[in-house]
């Protein structure tokens, strides 16, 4: 079984930085929201937009559930030379969990419960754009977005995503490139939605088989029975996925 490669990830980091560049240009911004999770996504993302804008124009949030460990978010932050003024930390738990109790939502659903964690981070970093006048710049990846990996007006809300031209493998070795710290490159995708959460373990298979066949399925246009180099089980499984989620791609419906 063979990886799925960037061909040239040099050429690769300068579109994305000259796409940042032209976005924030064009709606006439200076500056720049992200949540920082201390996973790969936001670091790559955090790293792209402090070469695209400045340090000194990018305003990193922290936004833990209770006890959630910020370490490695702040650690990539520091890395990136982002003056400790610009840092924001608006802790979500009590949040959360007052619209958990009002909803109803037992402690132990946890789809529902992550779901709010994600869209109350969502109103944090908005507010904070509007606040300073500034974009919400997002962390979604290609895999995610074709998996539907995503909370609706929540995760995927921002106002400029530039990784979503890559594939979850594609932006780890984007952040080998980048000369991330090591633990960025080894650690366990995971949304953080609760403890001990993964997004391999809840999808069911790895990123790098899903990213050989969604590159076939959605760049090659290939047939599902055309797909090869990996298991057949895992192209169905990854196939049903996308037919499961594909409606987050079109909703709202509305009248033509």
């Amino acid at each position: 079984m063979t990886d799925l490669h960037l061909k040239n990830i040099e050429q690769t980091k300068t579109q994305i930085i000259k796409f940042i560049k032209t976005t924030y240009a064009r709606a006439n911004k200076q500056t720049a929201v992200i949540a920082v999770s201390g996973g790969i996504d936001s670091a790559v993302s955090l790293t792209l937009l402090a070469e695209a804008l400045g340090s000194n124009q990018v305003f990193p949030v922290f936004l833990p559930y209770h006890e959630q460990d910020m370490t490695d978010a702040k650690e990539i932050v520091l890395w990136n030379k982002i003056p400790e003024a610009n840092w924001r930390e608006i802790p979500i738990g009590n949040s959360v969990d007052q619209l958990a109790h009002n909803l109803l939502i037992d402690a132990d659903d946890q789809i529902r419960l992550g779901n709010v964690m994600a869209r109350v981070r969502m109103i944090a970093v908005f507010d904070l754009a509007k606040k300073i006048n500034a974009l919400v710049c997002g962390t979604e990846n290609k895999s995610e977005y074709y998996l539907g990996y995503f909370t609706r007006f929540g995760d995927e809300a921002a106002d400029i995503e530039p990784l979503l031209s890559l594939y979850k493998t594609q932006v780890r070795q984007l952040a080998k490139h980048l000369k991330l710290p090591a633990q960025f490159l080894h650690k366990a995708p995971s949304a953080d939605l609760w403890t001990g959460q993964t997004d391999e373990q809840e999808l069911g298979f790895f990123y790098k088989d899903a990213d050989l066949i969604l590159e076939q399925l959605v760049d090659q246009k290939k047939q599902l029975s055309e797909v090869g180099d990996v298991d057949s089980r895992i192209v169905q499984q990854v196939a049903e996925r996308m037919e499961k989620m594909a409606f987050k791609h079109q909703v709202p419906y509305v009248l033509q």
